[in-house]
């Protein structure tokens, strides 16, 4: 261990890295902080919001946050001042991305909201999705979401409409991530799934049903999923397990069952 990191006066609720030079972290203790991780130092105290700070992604020299006062924020990380406050949402703000150039907002009040990083302006709210939308992920001009309705849906974000759209889970998805081909998704239901981003279809139950799903992350040869399991020796405790799994493995039984 380096440092400890200390100034929060509650649970900090998220966290983002910049090129393993600074990190973003934001509190219910409605602040977010900027820190420099090669000092173990505090750069900014980032103070506006009203409530809990949820969520914050990072890109370039701004952060942007969302938080349970129903409002987001673009902040300068070179200054630490507030650019924009994102007002729209009628209820709390659960997940938050950006490109650099457009921000996408997700909410207890089932609404997807697309912002302007340069004047704050929405440009977009996105109707579909049913109960809170709380997975966000945005690549380029394309915007997953992941709603506790159990539906994830793909809008393309220069037209902001709806493309695809999957009944994916029996409950709250809780984490998801795609790339160009794929779609991996876990849910409160214990499922992880794998889709066809483009054919809009499920390739495959992705491991054995478990407990919770913690996180799911992949690149273009491997997948990991950290989860709990039941114990065999008591199944009403759990276990915490990763499994690592192997997209290339993956790719070829894909090919063999196509052909």
């Amino acid at each position: 261990m380096r440092y400890i990191l200390r100034g929060h006066t509650s649970t900090v609720r998220c966290l983002k890295i910049r090129d393993k030079q600074l990190a973003i972290t934001g509190s219910r203790d409605t602040t977010l902080r900027v820190w420099d991780i090669q000092r173990g130092a505090i750069l900014h105290v980032l103070v506006g919001h009203q409530a809990s700070v949820r969520c914050v992604d990072v890109h370039g020299n701004i952060a942007v946050s969302g938080s349970y006062d129903y409002t987001a924020r673009i902040w300068d990380l070179t200054t630490g001042q507030c650019k924009h406050v994102l007002i729209g949402h009628v209820s709390q703000i659960y997940t938050i991305v950006t490109n650099g150039t457009i921000i996408a907002t997700g909410s207890l009040d089932a609404h997807i909201r697309i912002w302007s990083v340069e004047t704050g302006e929405c440009l977009s709210t996105l109707h579909g999705h049913t109960s809170l939308v709380g997975q966000l992920q945005l690549s380029r001009t394309t915007l997953v979401s992941g709603g506790a309705d159990g539906c994830l849906r793909v809008w393309d974000m220069e037209t902001f409409e709806c493309i695809q759209q999957f009944s994916a889970h029996d409950n709250s998805i809780t984490c998801l991530q795609f790339d160009d081909d794929h779609i991996l998704s876990a849910a409160n239901d214990g499922k992880v799934k794998l889709w066809d981003i483009k054919r809009g279809r499920l390739l495959r139950h992705f491991t054995q049903p478990s407990k919770i799903v913690w996180k799911i992350q992949f690149n273009n040869t491997k997948a990991v999923v950290l989860m709990q399991r039941p114990r065999s020796d008591n199944p009403e405790e759990g276990k915490t397990v990763m499994e690592i799994h192997d997209f290339d493995l993956l790719a070829k039984e894909e090919a063999s069952s196509s052909s």
